[in-house]
């Protein structure tokens, strides 16, 4: 009686991340103000602006949009994965990849996501060479590396981890 309350209460909890993934929800909308912020910025020196800084602007564009996308994938994941399971019967333009990812999947996901934005960031930096330091530049290509190597190690490691349990 005492174990089979604490398992409820102790699984009741989960609903403790909810406000979690609402915040996340928040954060997308502070993305699209910055993004609109920056889309406006982008238009309106369209005209003026060299090569370089058209490809800066599109990159920051990109690099939005990837944050964005990487928010999603985590409310959703997170949420279905932690907290419940989403009602799609009605929804006929559900995401097929939702309800599929699992922790494991997310946490690829997230790293892959996280590499693909230090990348942009990287190449921002080396399109706007003169405006950083050897020092800055390699700050970001360390970080990136680690970023990068971070990444393998974790798909490795749940690579080894799947072969030995399919055993």
């Amino acid at each position: 009686m005492l174990e089979r309350t604490f398992e409820r209460a102790l699984f009741a909890c989960r609903w403790l991340l909810a406000p979690f993934y609402a915040a996340l929800a928040i954060g997308l909308f502070v993305l699209l103000v910055k993004l609109l912020q920056e889309l406006a910025h982008f238009i309106l020196h369209a005209l003026d602006s060299n090569e370089s800084q058209t490809i800066l602007g599109v990159l920051t564009l990109v690099d939005l949009s990837f944050t964005a996308s990487l928010l999603i994938i985590v409310m959703f994941s997170g949420y279905e994965n932690f907290v419940s399971k989403f009602d799609h019967s009605d929804h006929k333009d559900w995401p097929e990849w939702m309800g599929t990812i699992d922790f494991t999947g997310l946490k690829l996901k997230l790293m892959s996501s996280i590499v693909a934005i230090s990348a942009i960031q990287l190449l921002k930096a080396f399109m706007d060479i003169k405006a950083n330091s050897d020092r800055e530049l390699g700050w970001l290509v360390g970080l990136h590396m680690v970023f990068v190597i971070s990444g393998l190690l974790m798909a490795l490691t749940d690579r080894v981890a799947a072969g030995h349990h399919d055993k």
